[in-house]
């Protein structure tokens, strides 16, 4: 009888009882299918000994040699570390656990095998914990002729139990073969292996399996899951689209070369004419508001670009023909500093702006509420309180929401309910963090991207220093003498620990060591731990030039505006993403004086650090830098957890696996509805249901 594995309950497979079933559901696993699709991430190759000499950081290997030094060094934490010497260099093994008979097990002059990864240590490469064993140097054991796969777990659940349970299902899928889910013309083209043979290969890779094929993931059979499972999260976010784009929206434009009479207004009031760049955004934002299905667009500029003015003038599109807008940025200080930008742009129109936020309580909010329902308020700005079920609008019909990443997909969606009866809102989406052009098309697959790729004429270029800590005396003396001239600085805080209390903990020392240093100037002090009247009421003091020094954890990274401050000290620059110090640079260089940006970092630095501190050095475009940061960090840190919980990948990796996407637009509207939601089934599951929202 034939048996459907995607319909087969884990537990009837033997040794799962109702303990080990519910830690397979914490990765996924409901069925036996889910099981056979939860691949191998990587391989134990063991088939091989490496060099000492040709081993980096992050290479799992197994390495063979003799014991040139063994000694129990004493540091902040006592370890054993083991020189293993061969022909071709040494490396340190260290273990922080360890016993006398290990000690003696591994003494000089001993041969042995051992496997590990490879990390940066304290005496440069070195493996920790590895595995070994001590071995007849005249005549080594022979190498595992296959290699072993590794799953990803959760906790309480060994590689030995998953990899017994995926034996069993290779078992079933012999006898129960699955349908293939991809058009044998694409299995063709891509010389792919079929669906069955891909699976088992992947599981049990056979003696004389292609290792190096395999360990660096170009194997046609991890491939074609690659391409598979790349296609699924596309197909989920192109629901997403289509579940917008079925609904109606207003027309906000007559056709796409009118101009906005309020626009040409606001504009001959602003003290600078717009770039090419932004011109040319406004335009494609023109063609999709005159269209009756809601926008989907993207706006990615670089800070300082002037994604403002865009937003502001794209909301006047929706006052002038009767609707209202909404703007939401993800903290209160951004959002404040949109609301003082529109209503000073459009306050003089006769436009009102209304301001909503977690602080806005009581009476206060419900005049809001009252105000936005009776359609008394055209542009309201504010944080996610804009979210909120008790918030209704007269004649929603567009929503602008900053920093994207930010937020989750859920979260914008859910602004969709609060347009007009019958109509969706159009959504404008921006971010000062440059996105990779491969990220881009994956992680917002479900939006049109525009790019402001200039920046407006005078801005200053930013000269980027990088120092060691060693020098703080002489970078607080620069910071003296630029308040000393008038100007005013930014000194930021960073730890790397995720720890709030910690980041905090260390901006308020700075904070006094300055104080104390520094008794003639006047020096303020934010962090994310302060009510947010009191940080309101320091950011005003530091803008309006009343402090010359502000003291800040990385609270300020976003829409802080000081055309006076000329000077930025980020502290231990290496624990931060390229993206974000790039944010945090932009905070100067607003006026018309040079500015500095001094990246003061703890010694030593490691490699990835060193690298990364000199592409912010060299260069200055967000663009750039968003592409070193993907390549040195990957995508998860580059578009923050919120975005990436939508792409958990199994067996994909956007930046190795980025050839792919450009052929992923190609052929996906070549897969039929029904494979297109079996691949939507099998890689993504319930969190494909985001899709609905």
């Amino acid at each position: 009888m034939a048996v459907n594995l995607s319909d087969m309950d884990i537990g009837e497979l033997k040794g799962v009882g109702a303990a080990v079933k519910e830690k397979l559901q914490k990765l996924g696993i409901a069925t036996v299918q889910d099981l056979l699709f939860h691949l191998p991430f990587r391989y134990e190759d063991r088939s091989r000994i490496w060099p000492v000499s040709k081993i980096q950081a992050g290479d799992l290997v197994q390495l063979q040699g003799s014991i040139a030094r063994n000694r129990v060094v004493q540091g902040k934490r006592r370890s054993l570390e083991v020189v293993l010497q061969d022909e071709t260099g040494a490396v340190a093994l260290r273990f922080y656990y360890f016993s006398a008979a290990q000690s003696r097990a591994l003494q000089e002059g001993a041969f042995v095998r051992c496997f590990g990864e490879v990390r940066m240590g304290r005496t440069g490469f070195e493996l920790y914990h590895p595995e070994y064993r001590v071995v007849d140097a005249s005549a080594p054991p022979p190498l595992d002729g296959q290699l072993t796969p590794v799953y990803p777990l959760t906790e309480g659940l060994q590689q030995t139990r998953l990899r017994q349970l995926c034996q069993q299902a290779l078992v079933l899928l012999k006898r129960h073969p699955l349908k293939d889910s991809i058009p044998g013309e694409l299995i063709s083209r891509y010389q792919f292996p079929e669906l069955n043979e891909a699976i088992s290969y992947l599981h049990h890779p056979p003696v004389g399996a292609d290792v190096s094929a395999l360990v660096a993931f170009r194997h046609p059979a991890q491939q074609r899951f690659v391409l598979e499972e790349l296609l699924a999260h596309h197909f989920s976010l192109l629901s997403v689209r289509e579940s917008i784009q079925v609904h109606p929206a207003a027309v906000l434009v007559e056709n796409a070369q009118t101009e906005s009479a309020y626009g040409a207004q606001m504009l001959a009031g602003l003290p600078f004419q717009l770039t090419r760049a932004q011109q040319r955004v406004l335009d494609d934002i023109s063609v999709d508001l005159a269209k009756p299905i809601p926008m989907l667009r993207l706006v990615q500029g670089d800070v300082g670009s002037g994604k403002t003015v865009v937003a502001a003038l794209t909301a006047l599109r929706a006052v002038e023909k009767g609707y209202q807008a909404a703007v939401m940025a993800p903290t209160e200080i951004l959002a404040e500093q949109h609301l003082r930008s529109f209503q000073q742009w459009m306050t003089p129109l006769g436009i009102t702006v209304g301001w909503l936020a977690g602080k806005v309580k009581g009476k206060k909010r419900d005049k809001v509420l009252a105000e936005l329902a009776e359609g008394e308020v055209d542009v309201v700005v504010g944080t996610h309180a804009l979210f909120q079920d008790d918030v209704k609008f007269k004649a929603l019909a567009l929503i602008v929401v900053d920093e994207q990443h930010r937020f989750g997909v859920h979260q914008r969606l859910a602004l969709k309910e609060k347009g007009v009866e019958g109509l969706v809102p159009h959504q404008l989406v921006m971010t000062a963090t440059p996105i990779p052009r491969t990220l881009a098309m994956s992680a917002y697959a479900d939006l049109d991207t525009s790019v402001i790729d200039e920046l407006p004429p005078g801005r200053q270029k930013i000269e980027t220093v990088v120092l060691p800590a060693s020098r703080r005396e002489e970078v607080i003396a620069r910071v003296h003498h630029a308040c000393r001239e008038g100007r005013q600085a930014y000194w930021v805080c960073t730890l790397i620990e995720e720890s709030e209390a910690l980041q905090c903990q260390a901006a308020e020392a700075s904070h006094q060591l300055l104080q104390q240093t520094l008794p003639d100037l006047k020096i303020g002090l934010v962090h994310g731990r302060q009510k947010a009247q009191e940080k309101a009421q320091v950011m005003d003091a530091f803008k309006t030039g009343v402090l010359d020094v502000l003291v800040a954890t990385t609270v300020i990274e976003v829409g802080v505006d000081v055309p006076n401050a000329s000077l930025i000290i980020i502290e231990n620059p290496e624990r931060l993403g390229l993206a974000q110090l790039h944010q945090l640079r932009g905070r100067v260089g607003r006026g018309h004086v040079a500015s500095f940006c001094v990246l003061m970092y703890s010694p030593p630095l490691s490699q990835t650090g060193r690298a990364r501190l000199q592409v912010l050095r060299d260069s200055d475009n967000g663009f750039v830098i968003a592409e070193k940061d993907l390549e040195l960090r990957g995508p998860g840190e580059v578009l923050g957890t919120r975005q990436t919980g939508l792409m958990q990948f199994h067996m994909s990796d956007l930046e190795r696996d980025k050839n792919w996407l450009p052929v992923i637009k190609d052929i996906a509207p070549t897969i039929p509805h029904v494979l297109r939601e079996q691949l939507k089934h099998r890689w993504i599951g319930d969190r494909a249901a985001y899709a609905e929202v």
